[in-house]
């Protein structure tokens, strides 16, 4: 039998302590362990605060008898000091314990289908179909309490920063740039639809052109694109917009808002942040993310290899390739087998081979003496290093490279989850060449400035422009990215032009905006950042699922609520719409 009647709680399951020993007290909460030792029964009792054991003597238990786990219980009772040889450290309440003089059990539960008071493996699937009962765990809950600490330290700081947090709309119009749109079809406009923002780009540089002059807000964003473990396709980023912004404003107020959030979740930062430009981010550490955290920095030894008897590394370079590699710290002493496990993963990456060094020979016999002092002291190796080589076009054994040396950082322990070190990457291409559709596309996005001193390459070399963007990288996660807006909308024609935007489809798509430019825009600039993505870095989760009250599936789906799901075909009829 189950009550509806109780008393209010007078303190949360992780509230009591050795100073309220001798208080009535009463608990709520889901029961989450039973020990039945004939005659006394002790449960803990737990909510999104804490546990606290409760003692319940068989003359004085009510209820107590039939609780089990995941019961809904009220606790009426007296706080008591446990016995010495009973205290749980690891509990901020293991030094006490209520001893219960009623207990009233104010609901029922089914025998979950995994067990929430054990760590066991359980499949992802069945988490997320019982999700309701997956976050009752402590260490998602603490994820979500994190969330809202770290959200809520940004909000206001942004606000002691003058910004203004601004609503913008939901269901506005598609404007197809990147990603798909999710589509809302209109019931008072047949054959018209809405789209969910993948972002509120256009509308935050709007407000801008509008007097706010800054902008934040915490918002929700939508893209139908294939999802991986830092992806969703409904995600939350904080967004940022400044008039009259330069980079370094941006910089600041973004290393400031780093700062607070990261000393939220209890983690000092260290600013300013580092920066490189793309080339060097490329050429370094195979990525535009880089993780700093494993040094093995990438060097190019394509001199060593002009005038090479290796004939492979010889035609790479006389070809317009590169040879590159790093060193490996004291992986000198690694057995055949352990290098033929790193040939075999360059491979995965898509290398048709790898090249490996020790300070006295090489895995290529051409490569032999002076060839391997030349790339020791080039890679900044010691003689007790591998070095690990691979040659081709320059992007590809870049990215071949920047896998290779995560895998070995990996393989070493070098990623340090606390170590956050950040870096600041600049100076991206403004476009990049779709050889499948003969055409350039935006790096970052089309509203992106180009620098001032390449616009002359917009009617030369394209390819060779540099965009006004920056990426905040932090252990090889984007974590926010923006730039410096093209404000004049004469340029902005032209990049859209430069991008097979007609002026008929500019209009169509953009009009709005357009129109909007020419009514005196300041020059501005702006940021988003990964709320999601960072919230998972400072739970140390791999997936940001985890941090997540309701995330979907790796097929888009959310498998407790059924969705997407089937509709009444009334419903359709009324959006105008017809299943093929």
């Amino acid at each position: 039998m189950t009550t509806s009647t109780f008393e209010y709680r007078t303190h949360t399951c992780g509230a009591l302590r050795t100073t309220d020993v001798g208080k009535e007290v009463v608990l709520l909460g889901w029961v989450h362990r039973v020990r039945d030792l004939g005659g006394v029964i002790f449960f803990d009792l737990r909510d999104r605060y804490g546990i606290t054991q409760v003692v319940v003597r068989e003359e004085e238990g009510g209820d107590a008898a039939r609780v089990r786990p995941e019961f809904v219980v009220a606790v009426y009772g007296r706080v008591d000091s446990r016995a010495k040889d009973s205290i749980n450290a690891k509990l901020e309440t293991g030094e006490v314990e209520v001893v219960a003089r009623r207990v009233s059990v104010l609901n029922d539960a089914k025998t979950p289908p995994f067990p929430i008071n054990e760590e066991v493996q359980v499949s992802e699937d069945t988490r997320l179909r019982y999700r309701y009962l997956d976050l009752r765990k402590p260490k998602l809950q603490q994820n979500l309490i994190l969330r809202h600490k770290v959200a809520l330290a940004a909000r206001r700081y942004f606000d002691e920063e003058g910004f203004l947090e601004i609503e913008t709309p939901i269901l506005t119009k598609s404007t197809p740039e990147g990603a798909r749109d999710y589509l809302v079809p209109s019931r008072v406009h047949p054959s018209e639809y809405f789209a969910l923002p993948q972002s509120p780009q256009i509308f935050k540089q709007i407000l801008m052109i509008a007097g706010m002059d800054r902008y934040v807000q915490i918002c929700r964003c939508f893209r139908d694109e294939d999802l991986r473990a830092d992806r969703q396709p409904e995600f939350t980023q904080i967004d940022v917009e400044m008039s009259f912004a330069s980079e370094e404003l941006v910089y600041g107020v973004v290393e400031g808002a780093i700062k607070v959030m990261f000393e939220t979740a209890g983690f000092t930062v260290a600013t300013p942040f580092a920066r490189m430009g793309y080339d060097e981010a490329m050429a370094k550490y195979g990525s535009d993310k880089p993780d700093l955290r494993p040094g093995m920095l990438i060097h190019d030894v394509s001199d060593v290899f002009r005038e090479s008897p290796f004939g492979v590394f010889k035609d790479a370079v006389a070809g317009g390739g590169v040879v590159r590699g790093f060193a490996v710290k004291g992986a000198g002493k690694y057995s055949r087998r352990e290098v033929d496990e790193l040939v075999e993963a360059a491979k995965q990456f898509g290398a048709s081979g790898l090249i490996w060094l020790k300070s006295d020979k090489a895995s290529a016999k051409a490569i032999e003496g002076d060839a391997i002092a030349q790339v020791f002291a080039g890679c900044g190796a010691a003689a007790d290093d591998l070095v690990l080589l691979a040659c081709g076009e320059e992007e590809t054994t870049a990215k071949l490279l920047g896998n290779l040396r995560l895998h070995v950082a990996k393989k070493e322990n070098l990623l340090n989850p606390t170590d956050f070190q950040f870096s600041w990457v600049t100076e991206f291409p403004l476009f990049e060449w779709d050889a499948d559709e003969k055409r350039w596309n935006a790096m970052h996005h089309p509203f992106t400035s180009c620098r001032p001193e390449d616009e002359p390459l917009l009617d030369t070399n394209p390819g060779k422009a540099r965009a006004r963007a920056y990426d905040l990288a932090l252990n090889g996660s984007e974590i926010a990215g923006g730039s410096i807006r093209i404000h004049s909308p004469a340029v902005q024609k032209r990049v859209f032009s430069l991008l097979g935007i007609s002026d008929e489809d500019a209009k169509a798509r953009f009009g709005f905006f357009l129109e909007a430019l020419e009514y005196g825009t300041p020059p501005h600039g702006g940021i988003a950042f990964g709320l999601d993505r960072i919230i998972a870095i400072l739970a140390g989760e791999s997936s940001i699922r985890d941090v997540m009250a309701f995330p979907k599936t790796a097929q888009a789906a959310d498998l407790m609520s059924g969705a997407p799901s089937t509709v009444d075909a009334k419903q359709l009829r009324e959006l105008h719409i017809r299943n093929v």
